[in-house]
């Protein structure tokens, strides 16, 4: 995706959130961004699903209540990021940077996070077991089974 229409997006969305007339919610759905600095962007609520932000600068960014499930943030840089209350669901984060980073009440399950860095992070209320994990460990405690 080119980087005017990008800009181009971000301005309805930055309307949208302030309630202006022509504002539009971000819909960046199954989007090309890779390398794309969205640093300090203020994505809250935005619809990026499946959209491929490898290497993407998402320094700073504001992506709470974002739904990012089943999009490519490997090696990303999202240091100091909000994804509070983000869907990140099936999303591939491998050897993401996540220093700092607010993932308080997030979703991550099923997430790729081989090599990624969450040192700093708050994971405060985050959901990140796989649902077929979750779902195996409640059926263990239902039934009184030790793992």
């Amino acid at each position: 995706m080119k980087k005017e229409k990008i800009d181009d997006v971000l301005s309805g969305h930055r309307k949208w959130l302030a309630r202006e007339a022509n504002g539009v919610m971000a819909n960046l759905t199954g989007a090309n961004m890779a390398g794309v600095d969205l640093s300090d962007a203020n994505l809250r609520g935005a619809n990026l699903r499946g959209s491929d932000l490898r290497e993407a600068d998402l320094i700073g960014a504001n992506l709470t209540d974002a739904d990012l499930r089943e999009a490519n943030l490997t090696n990303a840089d999202l240091r100091g990021a909000t994804l509070r209350g983000a869907d990140l669901a099936d999303a591939k984060m491998f050897n993401a940077n996540l220093v700092a980073a607010d993932l308080r009440e997030a979703h991550l399950c099923g997430a790729d996070l081989r090599e990624t860095n969450l040192a700093e992070a708050d994971l405060t209320d985050a959901v990140i077991l796989p649902m077929w994990s979750l779902r195996r460990q409640i059926a263990r405690e239902i039934s009184g089974k030790k793992p």
